[in-house]
């Protein structure tokens, strides 16, 4: 006798082909989203909330856009994850690496329709993605041990990644910045220390990168404006207990002199603890909550700067930076340890007031300040920045340099296209898909510059076929040019994520032949 039905009411499942379809379209679609935004010539998107204050966001980041989606398909989310990932893990590259997957999954669906088995499918995908990373090991140049060589790939990588970015018109200048701040930090790959400021005003140009660190946040009225070799104490304490602070209490007194000799007393409890504070030795004080005007009094006349209300990644980076650690007991000087700067001032920046700390202990902070016409353009600025900067950070750890443009997936498609033709058996065709598919980022590019994309990759296939070119597409001139003349370059790490990271989610959709949708659980279940 036949099961009449296993799975309760509101769940669904689908099988086979029906199920392979439904990840092979979801992906694509995901894919088709963001190809869009690939490339120096790929396009903007502007993603709106439904939820409060309708807010909105301009971007072209892969990761920023496929974040944003709220998406039902289970493949898709597989897409936007690894796009997470990407991003987490080297900053850039989050649209190539889906629209690889997708395009390998598209590839996919062709072979499962000509009844080739996913898993054979699996492994050819699995050969050609070594053969293709065998294939960039070849080709990468290494100037870690040339410093000026060095620094001057930095400035191409940084160059080429900020170059699809809103950033692309001032990209020497914020490739400079971006280098600059990298460079301090010495090779961790840490970016807590890079704080980056965003002020609206003035334009893009404007953007500076000062060493030291900048608090957003005004000096108290009555205190000095200036101090130099600072010992700073860092806090998070309240500093507003010259009031009665429990609510609903009541203290019966028979006069009102009784409720001024309260007042005194907690007077008296404010002042010992500024005491407290003020024993370390410090004259300045940066604290994350309040500080009432009594204790801001008492500080002015010690000469100690009190700065209230740092907000708390303001604080921690803070205390980061100038070597010390956020205390919120003061009862043992000798266990605090405090921050130094050599500077403490005021200055300016647009119409608003900051307080910078030059000088300090962890000599590669440094902070970027973001000029610009309007909050949405400096979100995106300080998304690209972020972008180059991590880039740029594992740049400096692993120093393997490519060149971009398209350049290395023609690489590893021929690479790719020689290890099909040796290849017997089916996996064959697998392995010739893969290559069809990493020549779809050079496609894409060009697609979105408006170009010929049939004529140029063409051209471009056969420019290859001599031995060591470096042809690539140049989009300024729209067509083939040399990217090494270009000056178009690319971190090895990126492109090896790029391309591990896609084969393994084009890998990971294609072993699905079912899809299970659970039943939400009703109230009345748990009983």
């Amino acid at each position: 006798m036949a099961i009449e039905k296993l799975l309760k009411d509101e769940a669904t499942e689908e099988k086979g082909e029906r199920a392979r379809m439904a990840s092979f379209v979801g992906a694509m679609a995901i894919a088709d989203l963001v190809k869009t935004t690939l490339g120096p010539k790929g396009m903007d998107k502007i993603l709106q909330s439904t939820g409060r204050g309708h807010s909105v966001t301009v971007t072209n980041d892969g990761a920023t856009i496929l974040k944003s989606l709220h998406i039902d398909n289970p493949a898709a989310k597989v897409l936007v994850d690894i796009s997470k990932v990407q991003d987490d893990e080297v900053g850039d590259g989050t649209t190539s690496v889906v629209v690889l997957a997708g395009e390998l999954l598209r590839e996919a669906e062709k072979l499962v329709n000509a009844k080739i088995h996913p898993m054979t499918i699996i492994s050819g995908y699995r050969m050609a993605a070594e053969c293709a990373k065998n294939a960039l090991l070849e080709k990468v140049v290494d100037n870690k041990l040339d410093a000026e060589k060095f620094k001057a790939d930095l400035m191409k990588i940084a160059m080429t990644t900020l170059s699809s970015k809103i950033l692309s018109q001032d990209k020497e200048h914020f490739a400079k910045l971006a280098v600059d701040a990298v460079m301090r930090l010495k090779g961790s790959t840490n970016l807590e220390a890079i704080q980056i400021i965003k002020k609206p005003g003035g334009s893009l140009k404007d953007s500076f990168l000062d060493e030291g660190f900048i608090l957003d946040k005004k000096i108290g009225v009555g205190q000095p404006k200036r101090i130099e070799n600072a010992k700073i104490l860092v806090a998070n304490t309240a500093m507003d207990t010259d009031k009665v602070k429990i609510y609903g209490a009541r203290v019966r007194v028979d006069s009102m002199a009784k409720v001024a000799e309260i007042e005194v007393a907690e007077k008296e409890k404010m002042r010992e603890k500024v005491q407290k504070i003020i024993n370390h030795g410090i004259n300045c004080f940066v604290n994350r909550q309040l500080i009432y005007n009594f204790p801001e009094e008492l500080f002015a006349d010690a000469g100690v700067l009190a700065i209230e209300h740092a907000d708390f990644d303001g604080i921690e980076r803070l205390a980061l930076v100038t070597g010390g650690e956020i205390a919120s007991t003061f009862d043992n000087p000798e266990s605090v340890k405090l921050g130094h700067c050599k500077l403490i001032e005021e200055i300016m920046i647009g119409e608003d007031k900051l307080i910078h700390f030059s000088g300090v202990d962890m000599g590669q902070a440094c902070t970027i300040v973001l000029r610009g016409a309007s909050p949405h353009m400096l979100d995106e600025a300080e998304r690209s920045l972020h972008d180059a900067l991590c880039v740029l950070s594992q740049t400096v750890n692993d120093s393997r340099v490519l060149l971009g443009g398209g350049w290395p997936e023609m690489v590893m498609a021929k690479s790719v296209d020689e290890l099909a033709r040796k290849t017997p058996g089916k996996r064959s065709h697998a392995i010739e898909a893969f290559s069809r598919a990493l020549v779809a980022i050079p496609t894409t590019i060009a697609d979105n510059a408006g170009l010929d994309s049939a004529e140029l990759i063409a051209q471009l296939r056969a420019e290859h076929h001599k031995e060591g070119s470096n042809a690539g597409i140049d989009v300024i001139s729209g067509s083939v040019g040399d990217m090494a003349e270009l000056g178009i370059s690319e971190a090895f790490k990126v492109k090896q994520a790029v391309l591990l990271s896609a084969t393994e989610a084009a890998e990971m959709i294609l072993r699905v032949d079912e899809i299970i949708t659970c039943a939400p659980r009703r109230r009345e279940d748990r009983m």
